[in-house]
């Protein structure tokens, strides 16, 4: 049996949390695109079909992330639940943690709070101990 095969079933939803994660963030930097840019249209629109089409297109892009967000719940739901039996699966749940608190890699681990630096440099060691990377919105500062 290979070091990974109990914990197919939490290697199996890694799989699906990093795809709907790269959808999520793709999502987002669109949505954030349209409001920083709201009335970037080509030059024939009128100004205010403009601010028409990108509140559409605000409404639209929100609903996507929702939609995403959605399918990501049950995934993550069945991260938590699912014990971890090797140190692969630990990886997974570490990095499920990371994801959630993301804002612990906002800012340098200096200025935070005990609390804090204690369950970042946690889900890193484990992370490292696992051989898994930080997801994307939990990238070391």
């Amino acid at each position: 049996m290979a070091p990974t095969d109990d914990d197919a079933a939490l290697l199996t939803l890694e799989v699906q949390f990093d795809g709907l994660i790269t959808e999520l963030l793709a999502a987002q930097e669109a949505n954030c695109d349209s409001l920083i840019f709201p009335d970037e249209r080509s030059p024939v629109q009128d100004s205010s079909q403009c601010g028409i089409d990108a509140e559409s297109d605000h409404e639209t892009r929100m609903k996507e992330v929702e939609a995403i967000l959605a399918r990501l719940y049950p995934i993550e739901q069945a991260i938590i639940q699912t014990p971890a039996c090797t140190v692969a699966g630990l990886g997974v749940k570490a990095r499920h943690a990371a994801y959630v608190m993301s804002q612990y890699w906002e800012g340098s681990i200096e200025g935070m709070d005990w609390h804090a630096r204690t369950v970042r440099l946690l889900i890193e060691s484990v992370c490292d101990v696992a051989h898994a990377s930080l997801p994307l919105k939990a990238r070391r500062v």
